[in-house]
């Protein structure tokens, strides 16, 4: 949230007189330039505030405003010398607010967290910024505090939307997906038209296997209704209507994860194989963040505009002056998405791949991209898009840049079988620690490896324990770890003997992983996207005799592999199982990308035949 201002007045310079003509001009460009900066006229904006700098050069609202334009233009060091200068001359608390918002956005959070707590220091009852300090929490991993932060948030107002939402966050970072459900569905009460919150909670509701595939594509309807109340869908675009066999398709892509991420994992090797003769790639950020994976593959882009701060009209228009012919959404209903961009159709052809798992509920998203294990034709009625079908997966893993070696079996050391699960504990439902519970039975002496940064948490730890001891299971059979950097959390699969997916939301990205640092994956067979994708990759893999129909069979699968007559194989397949995975088609990204260049050109070539047809 940004304050433009409060209780603006004239700023003097100490005793230095000021003409009253030159301070009525003040004034007068001040408020002009408040009505500009708040329609977006940003340039037209920063003109005037710095006019009303040239007579006043110590004006606080003045400074504070122009960093706010920096801030938007993504100048951080600008936006944060100009707001502590403004500090300097007048210290307020929304200037504290919006220093906050600068340091925030720029990943600092302590800093950030900092400044709210001055802002609250001089300003008791500032709900914005007790909310804001709780996303500066959650940054930090405080979740217990954030949590707290946010309560005194919605003490303070109580029909604070944004609050709920960012409680609801924490809550899920804390693996209270129940309690973080109701309070996504308190923000979307309080404001229907907030459309994070709806976004929010499709994502959440990816986690519970009682959702029914019908009742999920209700709720996307619902944000999309949303959406388009506040969008005019284009309905002609700046790119001609024919073939695209002698020139390159010009494709669009929209993320927030270009970077060290999923995304960025599954795409980044097929970037380097996509023949630029046939698919042009322009690249859209929807933030600026950027790491090393994002400056390795900026190169594979012919244009890389960031979105950040930009409306979704602006961007749009944007898009359309760039003649996109495809534009590929890549995060879905996930964090840092631009989905209300695609409700203004940039293009004439827009795509869901590969960064989500449902349907974004959108008329305007014309496919969703995925394998036929993934889509199969019987649940093509789970999506408002049109699925189609790569062949052999819908995604391709970049192995990981890392000298970590596979390892022995660590079960012929320990005596014992480590089963393990890596990923995000809100993945760990009831119905999975039932099952599970019943393998640890099953295998005497066993213990059960679970890693996600959640678990750095007492919270968490504890909840964990409570929850596998109503099954029997005593803490002594579970190893819980905290989420760490990359090649820290590679080499913890070395612990492994079996890895574990969790149902109904399986593990994608930590599926490759284990089966890359040779330790077999145990899933089970899903009925819709998000719980196919554990079969998608296992079968890209050809790791297919891994995946259990059903819970019973899941757990003979698991004993069986765990039992002392199966140790030889287990050994002989952790040695020879990352070479396999590398020669699959899961990471074979020349043929991935050949086959992704076909479907972009055939989803084109349907729509030249569609509007031809429409023309005659």
């Amino acid at each position: 949230m940004t304050d433009f201002a409060q209780n603006i007045s004239p700023s003097h310079d100490g005793d230095v007189a000021v003409n009253a003509v030159a301070e009525a001009s003040v004034d007068t460009w001040l408020q002009n330039a408040l009505a500009l900066h708040q329609a977006d006229r940003l340039d037209e904006a920063e003109t005037l505030y710095r006019q009303v700098l040239e007579i006043q050069p110590q004006h606080a609202d003045a400074l504070h405003l122009l960093g706010l334009i920096a801030h938007q233009f993504g100048q951080y060091e600008t936006a944060s010398e100009l707001i502590m200068a403004a500090i300097e001359r007048n210290p307020q608390a929304f200037y504290y607010f919006n220093l906050g918002n600068v340091m925030q956005a720029h990943n600092r959070p302590a800093a950030a967290a900092e400044c709210f707590i001055q802002a609250i220091a001089l300003q008791a009852d500032y709900a914005d910024a007790y909310n804001n300090l709780g996303n500066a929490q959650r940054a930090l991993k405080q979740h217990e505090a954030a949590v707290e932060s946010f309560c005194t948030a919605l003490k303070l107002r109580p029909d604070h939307a944004q609050a709920n939402n960012n409680l609801a966050n924490a809550l899920m970072e804390l693996d209270e997906l129940d309690a973080a459900i109701e309070a996504y569905r308190t923000a979307i009460a309080l404001r229907p038209d907030f459309l994070e919150p709806r976004s929010n909670l499709l994502f959440a509701l990816n986690y519970q296997g009682s959702v029914a595939p019908e009742h999920y594509l209700d709720e996307a309807r619902r944000f999309a209704a949303q959406v388009m109340q506040q969008a005019t869908p284009a309905t002609t675009w700046k790119v001609d209507i024919s073939s695209r066999a002698g020139r390159p398709l010009r494709v669009g892509v929209v993320s927030g994860d270009l970077k060290r991420h999923p995304v960025g994992y599954f795409i980044e090797s097929v970037l380097a194989h996509i023949d630029p003769a046939r698919v042009e790639l322009v690249a859209y950020p929807t933030r600026a963040f950027e790491d090393a994976l994002t400056q390795r593959i900026k190169a594979r882009f012919s244009g890389w505009h960031c979105l950040a701060g930009m409306s979704d009209e602006a961007a749009a228009n944007r898009i359309q002056e760039d003649q996109i012919d495809l534009l590929i959404d890549a995060a879905g209903h996930t964090i840092y998405n631009r989905l209300a961009l695609f409700a203004w159709r940039p293009a004439p052809v827009q795509v869901s791949w590969p960064g989500y798992f449902a349907s974004t509920g959108l008329d305007t998203m014309d496919y969703i991209l995925g394998d036929a294990h993934v889509l199969p034709e019987d649940e093509a009625s789970h999506f408002v898009e049109k699925p189609w079908r790569l062949p052999d997966s819908y995604l391709c893993f970049t192995a990981p840049d890392s000298a970590i070696e596979v390892g022995a079996l660590p079960a012929q050391g320990n005596g014992y079988v480590t089963f393990g699960c890596f990923g995000k504990l809100s993945k760990v439902t009831d119905e999975v620690i039932g099952v599970w519970s019943r393998v640890l039975h099953a295998v005497p002496e066993s213990k059960l490896l679970l890693k996600a940064f959640e678990l750095s948490t007492e919270h968490a730890r504890r909840k964990t324990e409570e929850r596998f001891a109503v099954h029997g299971v005593g803490a002594s059979r579970l190893l819980l770890e905290a989420g760490s950097p990359r090649d820290e959390y590679l080499a913890a699969y070395q612990r492994a003997d079996i890895m574990l997916s969790p149902f109904p939301y399986p593990g994608g990205t930590t599926t490759a992983e284990g089966l890359w640092m040779g330790v077999p994956v145990l899933a089970l067979k899903g009925e819709r996207f998000v719980t196919h994708i554990c079969e998608s990759v296992l079968q890209a893999a050809g790791q297919g005799s891994w995946i259990a129909a059903n819970h019973d069979e899941y757990v003979v699968k698991a004993t069986r592999a765990a039992s002392g007559a199966e140790r030889d194989a287990l050994v002989s397949l952790r040695a020879g199982l990352r070479e396999q995975v590398l020669s699959s088609a899961l990471c074979d990204a020349p043929r991935f990308a050949r086959n992704l260049e076909e479907a972009f050109h055939g989803m084109w070539s349907q729509y030249v035949a569609r509007s031809t047809a429409l023309a005659s």
